[in-house]
């Protein structure tokens, strides 16, 4: 599908509730983000397979969505729910956040789940509370100066993830494999060693 021809617009398909308003139309998250290769999933090509059964496991693989700054802390939001990869790139056929949502995944953290020991150290001094916190980067709290933005970034556009290695804003995890270990640790997802593999073949596809 050529990008050209697929619809977008600002809030488009957002997964916040409805009520939050973020999508003009107020029409319902849906989460079958992508619905390219839907013709594959029968194929008698084992590539075509499964790249086919990589974007069913985008689309519909449970995740427990908790401790993300931006969803979880937001006034409306539980502190944990059941999402799947769309909540956060929620864009049909595109896979980034419709909206401008800076989350933090930890993926800045000092003693987070990615090697991050080639980065340099900041530490920031709240000085309403005095409380310290230690990062790779402060993220979107370098343009508003919020203690709560700390480490917060917007997510990427999946479109060229094939091209775009080392992944993460900080060239954290050197290849897909590296990124879906990090998902799998951070938020304790169980990937059988097929799914991973279908994952790969889809994300390398887009």
């Amino acid at each position: 599908m050529a990008l050209a021809s697929q619809e977008f617009f600002i809030g488009i398909n957002d997964s916040f509730p409805a009520s939050f308003g973020l999508n003009p139309t107020g029409a319902p998250f849906n989460p079958i983000i992508f619905n390219l290769y839907d013709a594959w999933i029968n194929s008698r090509s084992t590539a075509r397979a499964s790249i086919a059964r990589g974007k069913v496991i985008f689309n519909s693989k449970a995740i427990t969505i908790s401790g993300v700054a931006g969803i979880n802390d937001v006034t409306g939001m539980p502190a944990s729910f059941t999402g799947t990869c769309g909540t956060c790139h929620d864009s049909p056929n595109i896979g980034h956040h419709s909206v401008s949502a800076a989350l933090n995944i930890g993926v800045a953290d000092v003693n987070g789940r990615l090697d991050v020991s080639y980065l340099p150290v900041f530490t920031l001094v709240n000085n309403a509370t005095g409380e310290t916190v230690q990062t790779t980067d402060p993220g979107r709290a370098l343009i508003t100066g919020k203690w709560p933005d700390i480490g917060k970034v917007k997510g990427p556009i999946l479109r060229g993830l094939a091209s775009r290695a080392p992944y993460f804003h900080n060239g954290s995890a050197a290849t897909l494999a590296d990124v879906i270990r990090f998902y799998e640790m951070r938020f304790h997802i169980s990937f059988a060693p097929k799914e991973k593999a279908d994952l790969i073949a889809f994300l390398n596809s887009l």
